[in-house]
């Protein structure tokens, strides 16, 4: 992968979350609790949150951009305690209407950080990263897995 693609695959994970958050709520929609089509979402969002705090940000905060990172920091946060949510109201398996309102507010939430991400952090990943950064965070989007037991910076309040 060009190094100069490096944004635009970060770009395209955020879009294959959101779509299988939405066909998980298209299914649920339909009278149908389908966690084999949010849990894959929701694996690949802790995995690319994974990817950001660990590889991404770290060069770019380096580079001086610190209060965008601190906030993007923060909301990662809030994604991952909302999915721990959404883990647990699956595990019960009940509650479809709260399973779908736990599901919008992530997509919210989603939209509002993707939003402030791609446009600010985004580019330093085409123009700053090391090159051996660059090439890790490649290697990573290509065929890495999330640690098993990690957890995002902010996740617990």
């Amino acid at each position: 992968m060009p190094r100069l693609a490096l944004s635009a695959a970060l770009k395209r994970e955020h879009r294959e979350i959101d779509s299988g958050i939405e066909a998980f709520l298209e299914k649920l929609d339909c009278g149908s609790v389908q966690s084999e089509l949010l849990t894959p979402a929701l694996e690949a969002l802790h995995r690319h949150i994974y990817l950001e705090e660990v590889f991404l940000f770290p060069p770019i905060r380096e580079a001086g951009m610190v209060m965008p990172l601190f906030v993007m920091l923060r909301e990662h946060g809030e994604l991952w305690r909302t999915m721990d949510t959404l883990v647990d109201l699956l595990a019960e398996g009940k509650d479809r209407q709260r399973l779908a309102d736990t599901c919008d507010q992530l997509m919210e939430q989603l939209h509002q950080h993707n939003s402030k991400e791609e446009p600010i952090i985004y580019p330093h990943a085409d123009t700053d990263l090391p090159l051996q950064t660059s090439a890790e965070l490649t290697r990573f989007i290509q065929t890495g897995r999330t640690p098993d037991g990690w957890v995002c910076q902010h996740a617990a309040v």
